[in-house]
């Protein structure tokens, strides 16, 4: 099977190579036509896009706004909102609709806010943050979604950066940002997010539809904040179309795996509403993206656990209660709910697909699933906050016969590894360029940023290394995670493939460190299964087994577990910083 266009090269030298999707490849005439076809659901065409020609459906929303309006239309009454808690609340597609409006009302009536301002929101994922999210987008204004875990410093660059209109908030978070220098030189309100609630229920006469601003798909919706892995976080500006694109391709991927792979894996019950698990922060893509885009269009109930860390127990209770259908999250959420002591007591026979995004799912984790869940459907996504975390997707049996890849393209987007702007053949390592509907609009005020990682065409380039073979995208690594050892390129995501593979072995993490012949070393933090006598020598040995001698970890260092952000990634950089440090 091959899903990549290679283009002529005269000379007979290999030839360049661009990922595409392959589900016009894939599937059977008859239903591609059904799907695909001029008129049908996701026929596609070719539209400029910000001054260059991107394919894109033929057929979509036009805004944000008009997807909520959608499901109020035809799903009014089916649960689209959970939060667990002491106090716990379900509001429904329609429910959802009203609030929001009477939201938005206040915010225009008696805040000023609209088309084009900015309104931060610093809050845990609350019913309120999700109504005041729709409010701002259906007014034309844009959502600034701080990072609930950052510092009075971090908060006060992120509102510095995007100078908001008006701030809102609730608990730790509203705190922090309320604490900043800038907050208390700019004058602009900070109002709690249970103030705007009461002033929109309270409202004598609340509207009875979303306010009808003219709000273009290539509008600003949303800034969100880079994981700052590599400096100061930059603010990533999602438009509307991203938004509505990050739908409308995971609706033709799902039909797509469903129609090739649909009797391999368990299946939600004809009539039964899907329902997904949210543990993504609504700042980050995982969170906004499912919560804005995808549940209004496809009839999504969410359930939001209540406050407090992520905790396996609450999650599989939450799951038994309310009939979740779909787990997404990183592979140590899923190590810790197969591993609970109860598991076997909670009802997740209803779960027919868990899904990644954060980082590859390990073989040995793979196994556990189909073991301990049969005919559950495994998904691993590739993507980044400046896509809305789109680019490439490995699901079904493609998973399964390529366990080690992150995917072939999702449709309308193309995807191209390159050296020093030139595309490269299969099977040469570059950088990973993606170019599609879900491509951001740039850095908020940051054109020289921008200019960085946008080209004239919009290809984005990711930062990441990586290969292509049979129309599959293979991660390397980050560029900023290559570790130059003697004049030797050494990724560390192969190290790391190869380490938790052992079967005592439950995550590992491999960085370079320091060295005063060799210039970096390699290092390896590993977490042992419960009662593990393992050293580093045996990890050395497994390592050694399959691995040039160069990449064998020259050090060892166990840990109880690994350091991860808000957004499930393993934070490489406190781990160097703590070498660097010294003996713990």
């Amino acid at each position: 099977m091959t899903t990549a266009l290679h283009d002529s090269d005269d000379r007979g030298a290999p030839a360049p190579v661009t990922l595409t999707w392959p589900g016009d490849r894939r599937l059977p005439e008859d239903a591609r036509t059904a799907l695909c076809g001029p008129g049908a659901p996701f026929e596609r065409t070719t539209e400029d896009v910000l001054g260059t020609p991107v394919e894109v459906f033929a057929r979509r929303s036009p805004n944000l706004a008009a997807q909520l309006a959608h499901a109020r239309a035809t799903t009014p009454d089916l649960p689209y909102l959970v939060f667990d808690g002491p106090e716990p609340r379900t509001v429904t597609f329609a429910e959802a609709y009203r609030l929001a409006a009477a939201y938005a009302e206040v915010l225009a009536g008696r805040h000023g806010i609209g088309k084009g301002d900015r309104v931060a929101v610093a809050a845990p994922n609350t019913l309120e943050y999700v109504l005041a999210y729709w409010a701002t987008v259906s007014l034309g204004a844009i959502l600034v979604g701080l990072n609930g875990w950052w510092t009075p410093a971090e908060m006060d660059h992120g509102l510095a950066l995007t100078e908001p209109a008006l701030v809102l908030g609730s608990g730790a978070p509203m705190e922090r940002a309320s604490a900043t220098p800038w907050s208390g030189t700019a004058g602009v309100p900070h109002v709690p997010l249970e103030e705007l609630h009461a002033a929109a229920t309270g409202l004598a006469d609340p509207p009875g539809a979303l306010p009808g601003v003219a709000v273009d798909e290539d509008d600003p919706a949303a800034i969100m904040f880079t994981s700052g892995t590599t400096g100061r976080p930059k603010g990533a500006t999602i438009s509307h179309r991203n938004f509505v694109f990050f739908n409308q391709h995971g609706a033709l991927g799902g039909a797509t795996t469903a129609l090739l792979d649909g009797h391999r894996y368990r299946q939600v019950p004809d009539g039964a509403q899907r329902a997904s698990l949210i543990v993504s922060p609504l700042f980050h893509v995982s969170g906004a993206g499912v919560t804005m885009a995808v549940a209004p269009m496809a009839g999504l109930k969410l359930v939001f656990p209540g406050p407090g860390r992520w905790d396996p127990e609450r999650a599989l209770r939450l799951t038994h209660e309310h009939g979740i259908t779909q787990w997404s999250g990183v592979p140590t959420h899923f190590w810790r709910m197969l591993a609970h002591p109860d598991f076997a007591s909670f009802r997740t026979a209803q779960v027919t697909m868990v899904g990644s995004g954060g980082a590859i799912f390990p073989p040995e984790l793979m196994r556990h699933v189909r073991e301990t869940m049969p005919g559950v459907q495994l998904g691993n996504g590739y993507g980044m906050t400046e896509t809305l975390g789109t680019g490439t997707l490995c699901t079904g049996s493609l998973l399964e016969e390529h366990p080690g890849s992150v995917g072939a393209a999702v449709p309308t987007v193309r995807v191209q590894v390159r050296e020093d702007g030139r595309p490269l053949p299969e099977g040469e390592v570059g950088e990973i360029h993606i170019q599609g509907p879900g491509v951001f609009l740039g850095y908020w005020r940051d054109p020289e940023a921008t200019a960085g990682v946008l080209d004239a065409e919009r290809w984005y380039r990711t930062g990441d290394y990586g290969r292509i073979e049979d129309g599959l995208l293979y991660l390397e690594s980050r560029i900023r995670d290559l570790i130059l050892r003697g004049g030797e390129n050494i990724y560390p995501i192969e190290i790391e493939y190869r380490l938790v593979e052992h079967p005592e072995i439950v995550e590992a993490a491999v960085v370079g460190v320091p060295d005063r012949v060799l210039g970096r070393e390699v290092k390896a933090y590993v977490v042992r299964e419960e009662g593990s006598a393992l050293t580093a020598e045996g990890v050395r040995e497994w390592a050694a087994q399959t691995l040039a001698a160069f990449k064998v970890p020259a050090h060892v260092e166990f840990r109880d577990a690994l350091p991860y952000n808000e957004t499930g990634k393993v934070m490489k950089r406190r781990l160097e910083e703590e070498h660097a440090a010294g003996p713990r």
